[in-house]
């Protein structure tokens, strides 16, 4: 497992820089650090995304009473740009092997523009409960800056 200094300094202002990073990988080429392709990355990116506006399955409200301890610790480190490397997320969130690089760039990026085009309010968070529209598209763009880290650009 790579840890958080072998892996590229990522930051982005918003979404829109994140889906250009996809773009670039994939006219570029990439090496990979971690164990996903960036159609594993896009397609884990979107999908939790999109839950932000379709709703959650119905057994993340079972995790609901964590909020308050989980919020205060793990939510500033997120918005800081210091995710956790290795944490594993639920099995919906783990993208399957059959994720093409083209397609999943192009529907990560109609789902940021779903995500900031969303004027009502999201849904809460699974471990950080409602947020307001710039928080949660502050969470997702640090969000895809810790995945796309570990996709180092050809030059």
């Amino acid at each position: 497992m790579p840890t958080a200094e072998s892996l590229r300094d990522l930051r982005f202002e918003n979404l829109s820089q994140a889906v250009a990073e996809t773009e670039s990988l994939l006219e570029t080429g990439y090496e990979r650090r971690g164990k996903w392709t960036l159609g594993q990355a896009c397609r884990h990116l979107r999908v939790v995304q999109d839950c932000s506006i379709d709703g959650y399955p119905w057994y993340f409200g079972l995790f609901a009473f964590m909020r308050p301890f989980v919020r205060p610790f793990l939510l500033p480190r997120i918005m800081a740009g210091n995710s956790p490397i290795g944490v594993p997320t639920t099995s919906i969130f783990v993208p399957g092997e059959d994720a093409d690089d083209a397609t999943e760039v192009s529907l990560y990026k109609e789902s940021v523009a779903r995500l900031e085009n969303h004027t009502a309010p999201f849904h809460p968070h699974p471990g950080f409960g409602r947020l307001n529209h710039a928080d949660m598209l502050r969470v997702y763009t640090t969000h895809a800056a810790h995945h796309l880290r570990f996709l180092e650009p050809r030059n």
